[in-house]
């Protein structure tokens, strides 16, 4: 495997540092906090809606504003992270977050909510923290590619628990205890890690690159607000759209000729320029794309239509889609890290990779002759390849590819990806699907998206070959 990419002159852990066993507790703990955040609140979006006197697009706004706030945060905490103290920066994710889940419990309005939510975005980057702070902590890389696993298929879903939960709190008390079960778990995290934890730095002596930063997120910022802009297509303002990535693109301009310039670049170009992050990230851009809308969207659509579909109701179309989907991913994480000991992160990626488009492609049979055991298999052989194996390997690369002098950029830009592809997968797949629907009919429109989501896949898999061996790269 890779050799270790944290700088040998870094911040280490004491020698008498805390039982490793306890630090996972910890850290899991802390990935629930952040993965309750972003699933809890799906079935309980209609209870906010009538409780708040609101209208779907506002609570969906809510939604929107934490992924992006995610999406942006997870650009330069980890950096930040690697200069002051990963400790003492995950530490101040949690808190924020817990105040963040406090204000939305309390929120007497929308926009509060939106303020809620958007301090609760900061805990975007708490996976990844958690996946650097663990390296540093364990240097062999079979035992730390094991326990990242399970880091990272926690974070895929906790087995579709969190929205059966949250959807039986919201049925019974209103979705504000929502926001307190979130508050609570996160400050159990906060504690555990203040506990167990050690802190560390990336070793050297820069200074956090803010112009960088502010450019790098008003680039990202816009691009991803004019992508949600365009997942109704019908409803779309074309010329604001526009303006958004006029702005994003003049931002990263800016953001690319400040990082030229700067004695302390957040990315120094010549990392960019490298396979090692372009590769990744495409690869991470396009996966998530043939994959999110696919399995968020399109396949519980199919499952509950009455007409096209199969007809399966709301409460047991989520049991044999996006439980399955969660729970064969949760599973199997962990014997995927073990086989990346074994095989390379590559290989077990490209493996992922291959079978998670045979397994859209085996979404076209299903969309033409839908059914329960059809929609079951596909969610079981999706949460196989894509949730189990490659969301694992390609949030393990963002790891394990990182520069030794600056081991949190490239995580960072990643989860970036991750939240772009999410965004297009909508705009992209459901365009398809609409489109198709529109002129042929729904079964043609569910097939078309499914053909989509395989050929957005196959592209992932071919670029799965630019990304260099971790075990190639010596700095």
């Amino acid at each position: 495997m890779s050799e270790i990419t944290v700088n040998p002159h870094a911040s280490q852990p004491a020698k008498n540092g805390k039982s490793v066993a306890f630090l996972m507790v910890a850290f899991l703990t802390a990935t629930f906090a952040f993965q309750l955040n972003a699933s809890m609140l799906s079935p309980a979006l209609v209870t906010m809606q009538n409780e708040l006197n609101t209208t779907a697009t506002q609570i969906g706004l809510s939604q929107t504003v934490f992924f992006t706030s995610s999406a942006l945060f997870s650009l330069f905490l980890p950096r930040l992270a690697d200069l002051v103290g990963r400790k003492k920066v995950l530490l101040g994710m949690l808190i924020a977050t817990v105040a963040g889940c406090s204000v939305a419990a309390l929120a007497p309005n929308v926009p509060i909510l939106l303020l809620g939510r958007l301090l609760q975005g900061t805990a975007g980057p708490i996976v990844t923290l958690c996946m650097i702070m663990l390296h540093v902590r364990v240097p062999d890389e079979k035992q730390y590619t094991k326990l990242m696993a399970v880091i990272t298929s926690v974070n895929g879903g906790i087995a579709g628990v969190d929205a059966l939960v949250g959807g039986w709190i919201a049925g019974t008390w209103g979705y504000r205890p929502i926001f307190w079960v979130m508050a609570a778990i996160g400050l159990i995290s906060a504690v555990l890690v203040a506990i167990v934890a050690d802190d560390s730095t990336s070793g050297t002596n820069e200074k956090m690159d803010w112009p960088g930063v502010v450019f790098l997120v008003l680039a990202v910022g816009t691009a991803l607000t004019a992508v949600n802009s365009m997942q109704r297509i019908a409803e779309a303002n074309w010329l604001f759209i526009g303006v958004l990535f006029a702005v994003a693109v003049v931002a990263f301009v800016a953001f690319w000729n400040i990082e030229k310039r700067s004695a302390h670049p957040m990315a120094p170009i010549h990392y960019i320029k490298q396979r090692r992050t372009w590769g990744l990230l495409l690869t991470a851009f396009l996966t998530l794309t043939g994959v999110f809308a696919i399995m968020n969207g399109v396949v519980p659509a199919l499952a509950q239509d009455g007409e096209a579909g199969a007809g399966i109701s709301t409460s047991v179309s989520s049991f044999v889609t996006l439980t399955p989907y969660a729970l064969v991913g949760l599973a199997f994480g962990p014997i995927c890290g073990v086989l990346a000991t074994k095989f390379g992160y590559l290989k077990v990626l490209r493996c992922g990779l291959a079978v998670s488009v045979l397994a859209a492609a085996f979404g076209v049979f299903v969309a033409q002759s839908p059914s329960l055991a059809g929609l079951l298999v596909m969610s079981i052989v999706m949460g196989l390849s894509y949730a189990g194996c490659a969301n694992i390997m390609l949030n393990g690369l963002g790891i394990v590819l990182s520069p030794k002098d600056n081991p949190g950029y490239l995580p960072g830009f990643n989860a970036g990806a991750f939240n772009l592809g999410a965004g297009i997968s909508y705009t992209i797949l459901y365009g398809i699907m609409d489109a198709f629907t529109e002129s042929s009919g729904a079964t043609v429109g569910y097939t078309a998206s499914m053909v989509g989501g395989a050929v957005v896949l196959l592209l992932a898999f071919a670029c799965s070959f630019l990304i260099p061996r971790p075990e190639s790269l010596h700095d």
